[in-house]
C-alpha cells in the first residue's frame, strides 16, 4: 500500500506508542506530528518507496519518486529537537540537567542495551562506557551531540521511565513522580522509602510556600507519615504548620530553611541517593580521569609540586629534579652539635636549638635565602627541643632536665619562664589556642601551665619518660608522649582514656603528621614505622637504610602533600623515602657528622633543612637549572642563591 507522506505522518501519529523502523534508519521515540516529515526527507536520498505492514515502516529498494513532490518541512534543522528535560537555572553544582537534542546524522539500528559487549582490556561495558560519555556531553553543554550519541549507538542515556520521572520533578507531579519512582527497578525499598519521603517533603513545602495550609496538613498526615521513617522529621514539619514563621533546619544539610529548596537541587539529591545503574553520578567520567590523575600522581615517586598544567595527552611523570638534594646554603652561627631545629607553620621562620646552650632563630626571606634574626640565650643547659606557638609570633624552649621558656619572636626576647620546683622539664608543646604550654618532667607526669605559669593541670603517673618528644594534636583532644622505652601513650584529655603503640624495639623519637592521622616513630634497630592513629591503630609501613646506633635521630613528614619522609643518620647523610611506596630516593651528603634532625619547609616543598654534630645547619634546595633550561621554565618556588653565612658557595 502506498501512502503519500501526510498519510504516512497520520498513520504513525495514530499510534505513537509503535516502535518505527526503517531499514537503515530508525524514527527516534520522540518523532511528534510536527516534526516528523523532517525525518521523512532523509528518505528521498535513497530514492525508495514505503509501504506500511504491521505498523512498521518497511524501505523496499527500487526506483520510486514517490515522496519528490511530498510536503516540504518549513523548519530549519536547529529547530529540530527532541522533547526534551527543561534546563533549570540552579543546579548545585553548577552544571545543567541533560537536554537532549536530534541528531541530523543517519541513525542505526538499535542496539540490545541488555548487551554486555566488552571493551578494553580491564573488563568495561560498552553500555556503561557509551552512558557516561552521553554524561559528559549534557554536563559540558553539548545536547545535540549527546542526542546523536544516544542515536547512533542505540543505547539510551536514561531510561523512558527514568525520563519521564526526571520531568515529573521539575514540573512538581509528585504523584506522577512517586509512580514513576516504583517502576525505575529500584530493588532496595529503603531507597524507595527515603526517596518517597524527600519528594513528599519538597511537596509539603511547596504547599506551605504557596499557603495551602490545610493541604499541606493532609500530605504530611496522609501520605508522609504512613511511610513510618524519620519520625523526628515528621515531628518537625509538624511544628512548622503550627508555627509558620519558625526556622527547621534542613534533615540533609543542616542547615536552617523556611522555603522549598530549588526543584534541580532536590532532582540531584535524589540522582546521590539512587544506584548508579538507575540514574549515572553527575560528572561521573570527570571523576574517573581525576581518580586516574590522582593515582598517577600518588605512584609517581618525585612529584613535588601542584604547579604547572595538567595533560591528558600524557601520563603523569615528574622528574628527581623535584626533590632537594643540592645544598644551597650553610649556616655556621652555633658553637656546638645542633640537636634539633623546626620551621614555622608559615615557613617565614626557621628556628634552631644546640648543645652551646642557646636556640638560633632564622628568617627566610622572600627569595629562599635564610639569615640570622636572634640568638636565644639565658639556658643554663643543652637546648633540646623547640616549639613554634600557633600563630608563629611566640616560641619555646627547653633546656635538658631544666626550664621551659617563653620567647616574642620579633625581639627575641624572653617573656617567661616555667619551671616545677627541683624537678627538671624535659619537653615543651603548646595548646592548639596558644593559651596554654605543656611540658613532661622527670617526674614522669606532664604539667600544663596557662600563659602567666599558673597551673592548670598535671597529668600523673607514667606520663612521659626523659625524651623531649611530646605532641598535642591541632584538635587538642589528644596528647602524644612516650611513656615507656618501647610504647607511645595517646591520652584523651576530655575522656582520659588512654591508648598505645606498642614496639618491639627501644623507641628514639617520634613526630605527628600534619593531619593529626600518622605517627612515624624511630627506632633504635635503625628503621622508622609509620604508624595509622585515626580510629584503630594499625602498622602502615617501615622505611630503612638510615644508620642509627648511639644518638638520638630524627625523622620528618615533608614536600608536597608530605608525600615524603626524612630522617637524618650517624653516617653524616639525610635519607629521603617516598611515603606511598616505601621507596628510598634521594640520600643527601654533605654533612661532615651525625645529623640529629630534620625539617621540611611546610610552605615550601622545594626547602629541607638538616642539623649536625658538625655545627652545621643545611639548607636543602633544588638542583640549580641549567641556563637554557632556565630559558624553559620558571620554578614555583626560589630556592635564591647559594649562601653559606652570607657568601655564596
Amino acid at each position: 500500500m502506498k501512502l503519500n507522506q501526510n498519510q504516512i505522518i497520520s498513520h504513525w501519529y495514530s499510534s505513537p506508542s509503535s516502535p518505527v523502523y526503517t531499514k537503515g534508519f530508525r524514527l527516534p521515540p520522540s518523532a511528534t506530528k510536527s516534526n516528523i516529515s523532517a525525518y521523512l526527507n532523509l528518505f528521498r536520498k535513497f530514492n525508495n518507496r514505503i509501504t506500511i505492514h504491521r505498523d512498521l515502516f518497511v524501505i523496499i529498494y527500487g526506483l520510486n519518486a514517490h515522496f519528490m513532490g511530498g510536503v516540504e518541512d518549513d523548519e530549519p534543522p536547529s529547530k529540530r529537537v527532541k522533547a526534551s528535560f527543561r534546563e533549570p537555572k540552579g543546579l548545585s553544582n553548577g552544571s545543567f540537567l541533560k537536554e537532549p537534542a536530534s541528531c541530523s546524522l543517519m541513525a542505526r539500528p538499535l542496539a540490545s542495551q541488555g548487551d554486555d559487549e566488552i571493551i578494553g582490556s580491564q573488563g568495561i561495558k560498552k553500555v556503561e562506557f557509551v552512558r557516561i560519555i552521553a554524561d559528559a556531553l549534557y554536563s559540558l553543554g553539548y545536547s545535540k551531540t549527546g542526542a546523536c550519541l544516544e542515536e547512533e549507538s542505540g543505547i539510551t542515556f536514561h531510561s523512558p521511565t527514568v525520563s519521564t520521572f526526571i520531568q515529573q520533578i521539575l514540573d512538581g507531579d509528585w504523584d506522577g513522580s512517586l509512580a514513576s519512582l516504583h517502576k525505575m527497578g529500584i530493588v532496595d525499598e529503603s531507597i524507595i522509602k527515603s526517596a518517597s519521603f524527600i519528594i513528599l517533603q519538597q511537596k509539603f513545602f511547596e504547599l506551605l510556600d504557596h499557603e495551602k495550609l490545610m493541604e499541606a496538613l493532609k500530605t504530611l498526615r496522609t501520605e508522609i507519615s504512613p511511610l513510618s521513617i524519620n519520625s523526628n522529621r515528621v515531628r518537625e514539619l509538624s511544628f512548622f504548620i503550627l508555627c509558620p514563621k519558625s526556622r527547621i533546619t534542613d534533615g540533609i544539610s543542616g542547615q536552617q530553611m523556611v522555603k522549598p529548596k530549588a526543584r534541580s537541587e532536590l532532582l540531584e539529591e535524589l540522582r546521590r541517593m539512587f544506584p548508579p545503574t538507575v540514574m549515572i553520578p553527575d560528572r561521573r567520567l570527570l571523576q574517573l580521569v581525576e581518580q586516574a590523575l590522582d593515582l598517577q600522581r600518588e605512584a609517581c615517586l618525585f612529584h613535588n609540586s601542584d604547579v604547572g598544567e595538567t595533560s591528558l595527552f600524557t601520563d603523569h611523570h615528574c622528574g628527581r629534579d623535584q626533590i632537594p638534594s643540592q645544598t644551597v646554603q650553610i649556616l655556621l652561627e652555633h658553637q656546638d652539635e645542633v640537636w634539633y631545629l623546626q620551621f614555622s607553620q608559615n615557613g617565614k621562620y626557621l628556628a634552631s636549638s644546640s648543645s652551646d646552650n642557646s636556640a638560633i632563630i632564622w628568617e627566610v626571606d622572600l627569595d629562599g635565602k635564610v639569615s640570622f634574626k636572634h640568638r636565644l640565650i639565658g639556658h643554663q643547659k643543652p637546648v633540646s627541643s623547640i616549639s613554634w606557638s600557633p600563630d608563629d609570633h611566640q616560641i619555646l624552649t627547653c633546656g635538658v632536665e631544666e626550664v621551659v621558656r617563653r620567647w616574642d619572636v620579633s625581639s627575641g626576647e624572653c617573656v617567661h619562664v616555667y619551671e616545677k620546683g627541683l624537678l627538671g622539664l624535659i619537653s615543651c608543646s603548646w595548646s592548639p589556642d596558644g593559651k596554654c604550654v605543656f611540658s613532661g618532667l622527670t617526674d614522669k607526669s606532664i604539667i600544663i601551665w596557662d600563659l602567666d605559669g599558673k597551673e592548670i593541670e598535671c597529668l600523673k603517673g607514667q606520663k612521659t619518660i626523659k625524651i623531649s618528644d611530646l605532641q598535642i594534636t591541632s584538635d587538642g583532644k589528644l596528647i602524644i608522649t612516650i611513656c615507656k622505652e618501647t610504647m607511645i601513650l595517646l591520652t584523651d584529655r576530655e575522656s582520659k582514656s588512654e591508648r598505645c603503640i606498642e614496639e618491639e624495639q627501644m623507641i628514639v623519637s617520634f613526630t605527628l603528621s600534619k593531619d593529626n592521622k600518622y605517627l612515624l616513630v624511630s627506632l633504635v634497630n635503625e628503621e622508622l614505622h609509620l604508624w595509622s592513629i585515626e580510629g584503630h591503630i594499625r602498622l602502615v609501613a617501615k622505611f630503612k637504610g638510615h644508620k642509627r646506633s648511639r644518638f638520638i635521630v630524627r625523622a620528618c613528614f615533608g614536600g608536597l602533600e608530605q608525600a615524603f619522609i626524612a630522617s637524618g643518620s650517624e653516617d653524616s647523610q639525610v635519607y629521603i623515602w617516598h611515603r606511598g611506596s616505601g621507596e628510598l630516593i634521594e640520600t643527601l651528603g654533605g654533612h661532615s657528622g651525625a645529623v640529629n634532625c630534620i625539617s621540611w619547609n611546610p610552605m615550601n616543598p622545594h626547602m629541607l633543612a638538616s642539623a649536625s654534630d658538625d655545627r652545621s645547619i643545611r639548607i636543602w634546595g633544588l638542583k640549580q637549572l641549567s641556563a637554557k633550561q632556565k630559558g624553559k621554565a620558571k620554578l614555583a618556588f626560589n630556592n635564591g642563591n647559594h649562601y653559606c653565612n652570607g657568601a655564596t658557595i
